[in-house]
């Protein structure tokens, strides 16, 4: 890997030395809090500060005592994968009271406590910063009643806040997605797949209810995911006569020969008058109205349960390192703020400026003004229901657009989960459109022999939770079959191109602009969508797939560590795939507390894998049970899986055995994760919207033609946009021999790894969150929606 620049600010120059952290978690409980908690004590233990659990929430700290105890390295060991908060939270009625809030600071200052790392809700924040503001004056409250002394004033003379949220529902504006909100929508999705086998068993109508008194993000993300054919949010409540419309919807599903119906229902679901709608209301309607057996099943706790899913442990470890960056650079001057998540940075807001905007919600729903609420939800709220509807209401013929123009979609390389909610997105979004859907099966090699056929709207049901790859898929490039490639597209008449892929799928687009110039059936508009496990796409910092199999890694270090329980000190050696790109084998590693992951991007030596060794033996000695080492499987040609299974074997004797895992292909397999879905889903209808828009531009004297760079582009997400790029502008940016981007963001992300391993490391802090402002309509391409 490249040496560091520099000029670049790094870690060292940041000291906590006589700091006091305190970290607490408040309101309800989130999957994940433990991994923020963990990530907070690891950090500001790393730069020299004290840390302290504050046990319970804001009660712990009222109550004092046992309540504040000083947190260890060792305390946070083996709670990554834990679901809810090992240190308890609380509502604490007396922490809304001046004398509540009074004992509190006194306790604070009995430990010189002065920084607050806060996780949880809007409720728990807004009380963390009505105390700042006070601080001083409660100060002198207990110097005036005797129970400090006056030089403590100016000690403790500033109460310094920093902000993550903790909250299921995902109803705090200013961030893309909050502790606990993924995995929540893990549990949803488990629910929903395991009920449409019964459901179409039996051909029944499943109404689910789900968290969400005031925000419908978890009912309208899991309905996307899910192709749910009706959903109730309060942000949205349905149009008056919308129980005729939806019973109309299900009896149209029925006659066309699907045997199941899922509706989903926030809730705090209401209709336009206020009226709540229960789940028990939909049931009752379609058992009336249409005489469907129909169950309802309400989630519930159940969605606050389990463990964190990957992408919540990645996000709160992240959040919690940036916490105390954050506390480490703030000054008396500086507001109270939320570490957030938008695209895939971090950034800082001003607490009190994303509060205001989550009650403005509330306000403009009070105020029946539905349009505002959604808006002020943030795009990419707005952009998930312009897209659940698009997707779940089909037009009636007679309505629909004729645009004369055929799309092929097809995938190109190895399977990955989310392929098939790419594919239904493109074929349900192109009929929207009017355009005639045709599927390609087995990729290039299907297209050279004619595997090409009309697909409908109804051919695609179900589609979204199925893992691998439907239309089948090829790692076949088209080079060696243009001419017959050529000649299907002529037969076929098709206008523009749609492939849904990994590396072979970047390949097989140039190669397809490059023979332009010869064969002019290519001269039309062509959009690749990045889909491979490996992550290893120029032009997206994300592919459709990686999150599914970041998950499968997770859940199997999970239970492999688990393996290891009761057994001597043990450490285990596990290969993952990916090609020559470490995404997988890094952020897995991140997700699942690893203490060592080696890839080809950072290249390393036998005196790298010596230290790793000696370092985790010291470890061994002094405290953990268990260490989890991850190689990408082609890291180094010398230092295989075998080789480093038997040097830690070999060095650990007396310490530690060791054990190695080959995961495979079970990393490509499985549903695709609700991210996945989502995804998936989403920027395939942003693609098939671009293909629309070319395909206009560029039809003249009855026929399309596009030969331009910007008619043959991959959509990608470059740190907070959705961007089209031309295909042959992202060739220089390629290492084509390794198959991965010479430039990669998650390597930034290996240093936390390190540090919440008790490495001592480089941190580059350069391209840490900045404090930035709440912006009520974000520019078009910043739909950082992605993030789910």
């Amino acid at each position: 890997m490249a040496q560091p620049d520099t000029k670049k600010i790094f870690f060292e120059n940041l000291s906590g030395a006589g700091k006091a952290i305190a970290v607490l978690t408040s309101g309800g409980d989130a999957q994940g809090m433990n991994a923020a908690v963990r990530a907070v004590v690891r950090m500001g233990l790393y730069v020299g500060a004290k840390v302290y659990f504050i046990h319970e929430g804001y009660q712990g700290m009222v109550d004092g005592g046992e309540n504040i105890e000083e947190a260890s390295w060792e305390s946070v060991s083996s709670m990554l994968q834990v679901g809810g908060t090992v240190i308890g939270s609380a509502r604490c009625k007396e922490f809304r009271n001046h004398e509540g809030r009074l004992k509190a600071a006194h306790n604070l200052v009995l430990q010189g406590i002065t920084n607050l790392c806060v996780i949880g809700g809007d409720g728990s924040l807004t009380g963390a910063n009505l105390f700042r503001e006070e601080w001083s004056g409660l100060l002198t409250e207990l110097v005036e009643q005797g129970l400090i002394e006056a030089d403590a004033v100016q000690k403790y003379s500033a109460l310094h806040i920093v902000g993550m949220v903790g909250s299921i529902d995902n109803d705090f504006c200013g961030t893309d997605m909050t502790i606990g909100t993924d995995s929540a929508l893990h549990r949803i999705i488990e629910v929903v797949d395991a009920i449409m086998t019964t459901a179409q068993s039996h051909q029944r109508t499943f109404v689910l209810e789900v968290m969400g008194r005031h925000c419908g993000y978890l009912a309208l993300v899991s309905a996307l995911a899910c192709g749910a054919d009706w959903v109730l949010i309060p942000e949205m409540p349905p149009e008056d006569g919308w129980e005729d419309k939806m019973c109309k919807k299900l009896s149209a599903t029925r006659s066309r020969g699907t045997r199941l119906n899922i509706i989903i229902v926030a809730e705090g679901a209401i209709d336009r008058h206020g009226t709540p709608i229960t789940s028990g209301i939909v049931k009752d309607l379609v058992v009336k109205c249409l005489g469907f057996d129909t169950r309802v099943t309400i989630l519930g706790h159940v969605q606050r349960g389990g463990t964190p899913s990957a992408f919540d442990r990645i996000l709160a470890s992240r959040m919690g390192v940036e916490a105390v960056l954050a506390l480490l650079e703030t000054t008396a001057n500086t507001p109270a703020c939320v570490v957030s998540l938008r695209g895939n940075q971090s950034v800082r807001l001003p607490l009190m400026e994303c509060v205001q905007m989550t009650q403005e919600v509330q306000r403009a729903m009070d105020g029946k003004r539905f349009e505002e609420a959604v808006k002020l939800r943030g795009r990419s709220f707005e952009n998930n229901l312009r897209t659940y509807k698009l997707l779940a209401h089909r037009k009636p013929e007679s309505e629909l657009p004729v645009s004369n123009f055929n799309v092929a979609v097809l995938n190109v390389g190895a399977p990955a989960a989310g392929m098939n909610a790419a594919v239904r997105s493109a074929v349900r979004v192109g009929i929207s459109e009017g355009h005639k859907m045709f599927a390609v099966s087995d990729g290039f090699e299907g297209f050279y022999k004619g595997q090409i056929r009309e697909v409908k709207w109804a051919d695609v049901g179900g589609w979204t939770g199925q893992g691998g790859s439907l239309l089948g898929t090829k790692r076949t490039l088209p080079a060696k079959h243009v001419e017959k490639i050529a000649e299907q597209m002529r037969m076929n008449n098709i206008n523009a191109l749609l492939i849904v892929g990994g590396f072979e799928a970047f390949e097989s687009l140039l190669q397809l602009y490059e023979a332009r110039t010869t064969y002019e059936e290519f001269c039309i508009p062509m959009c690749m969508l990045p889909a491979t496990i490996s992550n290893n796409v120029p032009g997206t910092d994300l592919s459709i797939g990686a999150d599914t199999a970041l998950n499968a890694i997770v859940e199997t270090c999970d239970r492999i560590k688990q393996s290891a329980s009761g057994t001597k000190r043990r450490v285990f050696i596990i290969e993952t795939m990916g090609g020559y790109c470490g995404y997988l084998a890094s952020v897995g590693g991140l997700a699942a507390g690893a203490d060592a992951a080696y890839i080809y991007e950072e290249p390393f030596d036998i005196k790298d894998l010596q230290a790793n060794v000696e370092h985790l033996t010291e470890k061994m000695k002094t405290s953990i049970q268990r260490g989890l080492v991850l190689r990408n499987e082609n890291c180094n040609e010398n230092y295989t899986t075998d080789f480093i299974y038997q040097l830690y074997s070999e060095e650990g004797k007396g310490v530690f055995d060791s054990r190695k895992n080959v995961l495979g292909h079970m990393q490509q397999g499985g549903a695709p994760s609700p991210f996945d879905r989502n995804f998936g889903t989403k920027i395939s209808a942003k693609a098939m919207q671009w293909v629309t828009k070319k395909l206009t531009e560029t039809f003249r004297k009855g026929r399309v033609f596009a030969n331009m760079e910007d008619s043959c582009c991959l959509l990608g997400m470059r740190r907070r946009a959705l961007v089209f790029q031309p295909v042959v502008q992202l060739k220089d940016e390629t290492d084509f021999v390794h198959r991965i981007p010479k430039e990669q963001w998650w390597l930034k992300l290996r240093p936390l790894m390190k540090i919440l391993a008790k490495y001592k490391t480089s941190y580059d802090v350069s391209d840490s969150g900045q404090l930035e402002h709440v912006i009520r309509n974000r520019p078009k391409e910043s739909d950082a929606s992605v993030a789910m």
